[in-house]
């Protein structure tokens, strides 16, 4: 795998089960995003931190090299890698009582056909504007063909999904005991942004159970203990099917 540390720490490549995984954009960027305002889809996976949507847009880490510290905290990751396998592992240090949503923003390399298969207790639908819904959504869903659609949704208590393309099957497992465990959901198909559409397929592991932090009511966000620090595992396999 590979990272772009100049630019948010952005993981640019994640080979596993012999292919690419990692969407590599629609080309609107060249180069890091540091000192942008307004967020730029580069693909890849960007660390969403201490938000997804809301202010800062995508977090306060995508432009800024990695290690920057926001208000105070520090956020670090350690790599490992097996066969067909790459674990990740965070250290958050803040002030107790600290809360946030983080979400492993990862862009797929997907063609029409994927399906994506989960397991979750609710699903929070959030459309184009206005407040989120509670909404039916299917444990097993198809990346569909271009329709002009997209749709976001945060599936709670959800720790792993798997995403079949092509021959190959990934599944991503986030573990962080005490805290509550979510995947988002990305699906563009060719729906966003107005007026240059392009497709892109997101899978998100996420702390937190809402993409903005403003609007996370009592449990619906991570919350650092009284040690001050708080750690979790992200792991990704692949494997031929």
């Amino acid at each position: 795998m590979a990272v772009d540390l100049a630019d948010g720490g952005r993981w640019t490549s994640m080979r596993l089960a012999g292919r690419e995984w990692l969407w590599q954009g629609p080309g609107l960027i060249d180069g890091p995003r540091t000192g942008l305002t307004t967020f730029v889809d580069a693909g890849g996976l960007d660390e969403c931190f201490p938000t997804v949507r809301g202010t800062p847009d995508h977090g306060a880490l995508w432009n800024h090299p990695w290690g920057h510290s926001h208000n105070g905290t520090v956020l670090s990751r350690t790599f490992s890698t097996a066969a067909g396998t790459v674990t990740a592992d965070y250290h958050l240090e803040a002030v107790p009582g600290y809360r946030f949503v983080w979400a492993a923003h990862a862009l797929l390399d997907c063609f029409p056909g994927a399906t994506i298969t989960t397991d979750f207790s609710e699903c929070r639908l959030y459309p184009d504007d206005g407040p989120w819904t509670t909404s039916p959504w299917p444990k097993v869903t198809t990346y569909g063909p271009t329709d002009g659609t997209a749709v976001g949704a945060v599936l709670v208590d959800c720790p792993t999904v798997s995403v079949r393309d092509r021959g190959a099957e990934l599944t991503m497992t986030l573990s962080c005991p005490g805290q509550p465990v979510s995947t988002a959901l990305w699906r563009n198909q060719g729906g966003f942004p107005t007026g240059a559409p392009y497709r892109s397929l997101g899978v998100e592991p996420m702390l937190g159970k809402v993409f903005d932090l403003a609007e996370a009511g009592p449990d619906d966000a991570a919350v650092v203990p009284a040690s001050g620090e708080l750690t979790w595992r992200l792991t990704l396999s692949a494997r031929p099917v």
